[in-house]
Parts: C-alpha cells; structure tokens; sequence
C-alpha cells in the first residue's frame, strides 16, 4: 500500500485503525490526512470582464490546501478551486489536482469514521445506517470512470457576464471512482409504493436559517431516472480515500451529470413522496427549457424563460498541448492533444481544423475507459509557413451531438461547450 495507490483492502486496514481510535491523519501521513487545518487564504477578485476570459483557466493566485498540490483559488468561502490545464494532459485527472467546488461556508474538516453512518430514512420499509466498514464488506464493489464537471465550468466565456464563480475551463475532473450501486442500498431499505424522489444531503453547513438554501444543500433525483440504476457511493477515487475537500468519506457519483448532483460527504439518503422544494433543487441549478439552454438577457427580464433542472454535460473536447506559451518553428512536425468527454455516451470522433473550421482532419483517439470518461486524442499537424494560427478541436459523441460553434447565453452561466480555440503562433526555422 502506497499513497498513491491504495486499495480497497488497504482502506480497509485504515478503517480498522479509526474504529480502534488512533488517530486517522496520523496513520495516513501528510498527503492524505483527513483531518488538518485548512490553509489560510485570500480571495481575489473575481474575474468580471468586462469581456470574456481569454485564458484557459480561470484569474486567481494559487493557494494550497490539505491534500491538494497548488490550484487556482477563486474564493475561500465557500472553497472554490479550479484544476490548472496542464493535468489534463491524461486520462485521469490526479486526486490532489482535483477542482473544488463547496456550496456553503462550513465544510468538514475530518470526519469520525468511529461515529459515522451513511443513512438511509424517509419512506423505506427499513432505514438503515451503514459504516464505512459495511458499506465496503457488505456489498461487491463497483468502478467506473466518470467526468465530474462543475455545472458552471468556463463561466468566465459567456457575454454578458453573469454572476457565479468565474471558472475558466478546470472546473472539470476525471476519475475512477469505487463503491457500492446506489440501487443495492435503496433495495436494501426498500422503497415504498407512492414515493416519487430520493434526495440526498452530504456535512456541509451554512449560518443561514433551516429550511433555507443557505443552512442546508439538497438535491434529489426523480426515482423513475434510470441514471440511478447507473449511481454508486463512492469510497474510493482512483484508488485512494476520497481527499477531504472532494468528499471523504464517500461522495455520489451521477454518471454523465453535472457534479451539482454529486453530493459530497454524502450521509444522509431520503426517499421522499412528495415534490422537492427546496431552494437547490426549486429555484438554484435550473436552466431554460431550450435547445443547449439558451435564451437572452431580454427575454429573463420579460419573465419569458421556463426553466428545468440541469441534468447532463454537454459534448466538450479541449486541446492541451500545445498551449501557444512558445513558438513553434514552420515545417516542424508537431503533435497535438487533449481530451474530449460527453454525458450523453463515448466519444467516437474527435476533429481539429487550423483554417477556421472550413476543413477538419480527424484526430486518433486514445483509450476508452467507459462512455463518461475521459477520451484522450492526438493529432498530427505541421504548419507550412510562419504566422498566427488559430487551432480549434470539436468531438462527436455516440449520439450523434456535435459541438457547436455559436456561444451559449442563460443567467446561471451554464452549459457552455462551444468548439475552443488555441491561438499558436510559428515563426521562421532556425
């Protein structure tokens, strides 16, 4: 057992440690402590234009937290930190790269794994509270990869601006993700005729008064949704514990949706049979009921948009390298890559154009590692002559959704997936 690659059996022994009361951060050493200090910082201003952001990520120093090597701080309250472009370079994004995105100010800082129960209440036949211990004994294990994507993921493109954190594109994070189906547990506590809804909470906290948004963060899906029947509780995450800012002990995973849904610290399951009100799923994370959910400031002001809950990640491709920081000498040979992801299925086409989009070449596509995950792409391209050039790369996914190359506009700053470009510029061979 290593840092870097822990197994189940190894979480296991962990476990077994904290039930026994030794200390937790102790046993697991610096890297993956679950229970220190976060570090002290300032936020910086967010980004507000008055144009688009034109840099791939988003305007931020960086900080360190627990846990995570240095990430691009948007706010410390609540924590929001965006993944740098260079660790899309893979696959699978590490675990101490991995964005952050916390909703209200009190987060947990360590979890009592002597003490904790995953609970499972509302209109079952039988509630159940489970310990990390029985959710890993009791139950095979599952795995797979699957995008977790901030619903406002490259925010900082749209115009207008809109308010929300001001993301450039590394709110978005790929990972293989272990644990328990989600429809195993609610077998288990047994559903009963007339519900309609399971919601879910996770240790997050605000000062705000109960039954508000700011005191508590619920979601829910319709139990009619067949993405359940593809959900797992989550204890491992590319074969480690879950670092604490992403979701320790165990964290919902929504294949194919936006990581609104994916609720961190997960411990509470309610099975309700009646209508979710509260204010994340009623009022917050909705966008119009349009095709890729667009509308305009006009029409919002009219009161004209009908909105529905954000569900599924649009079809995104990204190139990583080259990222236009160096020139590139003409006539030399260069490979290009990324990565490309849809929530709708695999990513089967992955094509780049330097002539702005008059005529594409089709990349080769790396590995698939499931329809939510990550699909890596090359590409191999020379640049006859010195100039600028504007290289743009747009994927195709299983069901035939293409990205598009107009904006998309809505006031929650979601959705976006228009075709990105990368300005690279060759000068003279020496």
């Amino acid at each position: 057992m290593t840092e870097r690659c822990l197994s189940r059996r190894g979480l296991l022994k962990i476990v077994g440690v904290a039930s026994s009361g030794i200390a937790i951060g102790r046993w697991l050493g610096p890297h993956v402590t679950m229970a220190q200090e976060p570090a002290p910082g300032k936020g910086m201003e967010s980004f507000t234009g008055p144009g688009a952001n034109s840099h791939w990520n988003s305007v931020g120093p960086y900080v360190t937290e627990p846990q995570k090597a240095p990430l691009i701080l948007l706010t410390d309250r609540p924590v929001q930190l965006e993944t740098p472009r260079h660790y899309f370079r893979s696959a699978f994004t590490p675990n101490e790269a991995f964005y952050v995105r916390w909703h209200l100010d009190a987060i947990p800082n360590a979890v009592d794994l002597k003490t904790w129960k995953l609970l499972i209440e509302g209109n079952v036949s039988k509630a159940l509270a489970l310990s990390l211990p029985e959710l890993m004994q009791k139950f095979k294990p599952v795995s797979l990869a699957a995008v977790n994507q901030c619903s406002g993921n490259s925010r900082s493109r749209l115009q207008p601006r809109v308010p929300g954190g001001q993301w450039g594109n590394g709110a978005m994070g790929n990972a293989m993700w272990t644990g328990v189906r989600l429809r195993e547990l609610l077998d288990m506590a047994g559903v009963k005729k007339g519900s309609v809804l399971v919601q879910f909470q996770g240790l997050e906290t605000g000062p705000g008064p109960q039954g508000l948004g700011s005191h508590l963060f619920l979601k829910s899906l319709d139990l009619g949704n067949p993405v359940l029947d593809e959900c797992v509780v989550a204890y491992l995450m590319n074969g480690e514990p879950l670092p604490i800012l992403n979701g320790f002990p165990v964290r919902l995973v929504v294949p194919g949706y936006f990581a609104t849904y994916w609720t961190k610290c997960l411990t509470w399951i309610r099975i309700l049979d009646a209508t979710d009100e509260n204010f994340w799923m009623k009022t917050a994370y909705r966008v119009p009921d349009t095709p890729r959910g667009n509308t305009t400031p006009e029409e919002v002001k009219a009161g004209k948009v009908k909105t529905v809950p954000i569900e599924r990640l649009p079809v995104r491709s990204f190139l990583i390298w080259p990222d236009g920081s160096s020139k590139i000498p003409a006539g030399m040979n260069v490979t290009l890559g990324g990565i490309a992801f849809s929530g709708f299925g695999r990513v089967n086409r992955v094509e780049v154009s330097d002539d702005g989009g008059i005529n594409w070449m089709t990349a080769i596509l790396g590995a698939d590692h499931g329809a939510y995950s990550f699909r890596t792409w090359e590409a191999s391209w020379t640049a006859k002559s010195p100039g600028r050039y504007s290289l743009a790369v747009r994927a195709t996914d299983e069901k035939n959704n293409t990205q598009p190359d107009e904006p998309v506009w809505n006031p929650g700053g979601y959705l976006w997936n228009r075709i990105e470009r990368q300005e690279i510029v060759v000068g003279n061979a020496s």
